[in-house]
């Protein structure tokens, strides 16, 4: 692992690099210099990590021999971080103007451990960013595909984020996404075993033990969602499955486990069988 540094300031950005030199280029552009800036490098083929240490030389830059998972890398980010609050952000999310300053002004407020900014799509719509408990009732209602019909209904399953920004002030929640999620330093950092998805989910759980989490509206961030999986969505859909079952190994049992593999593999049939469904009708 490879270092190069810079100066110390009250938040510290860690951003995790895989393959996505343009939008890395564009997530450093939207941050200031008043905060610290670490990016972390999984090996990229792209040339991202020469990028960096060209064009954004106050950044502190770690390169990575190989991928580590979006975890793993965080964590040798959080390493070398000196601010009393890292915010951890994705290659694929720009921050807009005060969004930062925003999201850190909440932890004034001492209870609070977690914040996460609110994700927009690039069209500027409004992105799923905050969630309830991940249970193995709400992976049904999302394998079922039933959680899409409440979200229609305007009932709430798996996530709140609707909910929340309807309160109309800083709403409590159980999760936020690791996308542009700041964090009070040296609580909790992420568990290594998950490779990519549900380490966030996992963090907030640990997180929850220390005080609260919350969803601050007024921090906006455009999240162009899934950019290291778009070159190969279904490993991006099984990783994200592994998660979920990971996590219920870890916290819930092997028992809880194998019921989330069941249900992920009936969801997996459920839309096949819907695609060919589909196909057919189309042909016709």
């Amino acid at each position: 692992m490879e270092t190069r540094g810079s100066a110390a300031s009250e938040v510290s950005v860690i951003v995790v690099s895989f393959n996505t030199i343009d939008k890395l280029r564009r997530c450093l552009t939207c941050l200031t210099d008043v905060h610290e800036v670490i990016v972390v490098d999984n090996d990229s083929a792209d040339g991202s990590a020469d990028m960096v240490e060209l064009e954004f030389p106050h950044a502190k830059l770690i390169r990575n021999s190989e991928n580590l998972g979006f975890g793993a890398a965080n964590n040798r980010g959080s390493i070398v971080a000196t601010g009393s609050f890292w915010l951890y952000l994705n290659s694929d999310a720009y921050a807009e103007p005060g969004a930062i300053e925003k999201l850190a002004s909440v932890f004034a407020d001492n209870t609070i451990v977690a914040a996460g900014g609110l994700l927009l799509w690039p069209d500027g719509r409004n992105q799923q960013c905050s969630s309830n408990h991940l249970t193995i009732g709400r992976v049904f209602l999302e394998q079922s595909l039933i959680e899409k019909v409440l979200q229609k209904l305007g009932r709430e399953g798996y996530w709140n984020t609707d909910r929340l920004l309807s309160s109309g002030h800083t709403p409590q929640t159980p999760q936020v996404m690791g996308a542009a999620m700041m964090v009070r330093a040296k609580l909790e950092t992420f568990d290594e075993r998950f490779f990519l998805y549900c380490e966030d989910t996992d963090l907030c759980r640990r997180l929850e033990e220390h005080g609260r989490i919350v969803l601050e509206p007024e921090a906006k961030f455009i999240h162009d969602l899934g950019s290291s999986s778009k070159s190969n969505p279904w490993l991006g859909i099984a990783r994200y499955n592994l998660g979920k079952e990971l996590y219920f190994l870890f916290h819930h049992g092997k028992v809880a486990a194998w019921t989330c593999w069941m249900l992920n593999q009936l969801g997996a049939l459920l839309r096949l069988g819907l695609y060919l469904l589909l196909s057919i009708v189309h042909f016709h």
